[in-house]
């Protein structure tokens, strides 16, 4: 796939930082930004009306046993198989709702289609699902929705009106303002980077990749990037595209930010065994027991995530809500079980919470 240049971000970007507005940007989405302020206030979050859907001729769930498919971006790597965890440790908590979790084994829309199809054909309840592309999803996610079936999603969102909701694992200038931070303080304000992402259509990558154009533009203006490179959630690609660029710009890139639970351990492998401990900085997002090895030895500084098996947990409360009926459009929370009232955020988003700073210190203190 070739380079996806947005101009609208690049002007914006001009403005402020001729550094950052010269350097190759991909990866983001064309759609607003908020960074959140360089001083660590909070932003208020805006109320919105519910943007979402509603299933057609639904049949009163309320209390009843359901069935439900758990469609991830692609199964067999430890970050989905903490949120299916979740979502089982829910299901089993709740009583009534029976999960299975059957995904692409590569990172592929086209397959994650397919499954989605045939289970609608099938006849479920519910569907979970996360996006790999927003817009090529849609379709079938509609004719679940026709058919139907509750739809909430999670991790990576699809076109509102194709979902009741989405449980977001952080807001996306949250995750954003955490990535650039952690770069910064390795690297120095005028620090230059590249990024190892999945796809340029990932939605909550490109959103991500947006806002953090933003904040750096706005908080760190000096700050260069050099590149954006796709590696397909797969873990030799990512190994081979941080090798890649690290032999490309050499002693002129100082840090590498992971997009992914896959990228961003393997993105450190690559600095470990190139001898770059010290000299180019990893930060980004990964589950913290990929990370432990890489914390211990001091090459990785920190990682930011949140807690996978929470964000399953929370989508599946969050459909067996949308079932009962106790959650409907225009209500600001949600009860979600152990992680207790969530906030409803963006019309029809539910906030799971803030981003999570792993380091060698407190990375002991998880398992997953």
């Amino acid at each position: 796939m070739k380079p996806v240049f947005h101009m609208a971000v690049l002007a914006g970007l001009m403005s402020a930082s001729s550094a950052l507005a010269q350097s190759a940007w991909t990866g983001g989405d064309d759609l607003p930004t908020n960074p959140l302020p360089c001083d660590g206030s909070p932003a208020a979050p805006a109320a919105l009306p519910y943007d979402g859907a509603t299933p057609a001729n639904a049949p009163d769930r309320a209390g009843q046993p359901i069935t439900v498919v758990d469609v991830p971006k692609l199964v067999g790597i430890g970050y989905f198989n903490a949120t299916s965890k979740g979502i089982a440790e829910a299901a089993a908590e709740l009583g009534n709702m029976t999960v299975t979790t059957d995904g692409p084994t590569e990172a592929n829309i086209d397959d994650q289609i397919t499954i989605l199809d045939n289970y609608i054909t099938q006849g479920v309840d519910g569907i979970l699902f996360a996006a790999n592309d927003p817009v090529a999803i849609a379709p079938v996610l509609r004719k679940a929705l026709e058919a139907g079936i509750n739809v909430v999603g999670y991790d990576a969102n699809a076109e509102p009106d194709a979902r009741q909701w989405f449980v977001n694992q952080a807001e996306f200038n949250g995750v954003a303002k955490s990535l650039i931070d952690s770069l910064v303080a390795e690297t120095g304000p005028e620090g230059k980077f590249a990024i190892v992402t999945s796809t340029f259509t990932t939605p909550n990558q490109a959103r991500w990749i947006a806002e953090m154009s933003a904040y750096a533009a706005q908080c760190y203006p000096q700050l260069e990037w050099l590149e954006t490179v796709e590696a397909q959630e797969d873990n030799i690609l990512s190994f081979n595209q941080a090798n890649t660029l690290l032999t490309k710009y050499g002693e002129d890139m100082n840090g590498i930010i992971g997009m992914t639970s896959v990228a961003t351990p393997a993105a450190a492998d690559a600095v470990t065994q190139s001898g770059n401990c010290g000299k180019v900085a990893v930060v980004g997002l990964a589950t913290p027991n990929a990370m432990k090895p890489y914390l211990a030895s001091g090459c990785v500084k920190s990682a930011v995530l949140w807690n996978p098996v929470d964000l399953g947990y929370a989508a599946a409360q969050v459909l067996r809500a949308a079932a009962d009926g106790t959650l409907t459009p225009g209500d600001t929370s949600v009860q979600a079980g152990r992680l207790g009232e969530l906030q409803v955020i963006n019309g029809s988003e539910i906030l799971l919470g803030s981003p999570f700073v792993f380091t060698q210190e407190n990375a002991g203190e998880f398992d997953f």
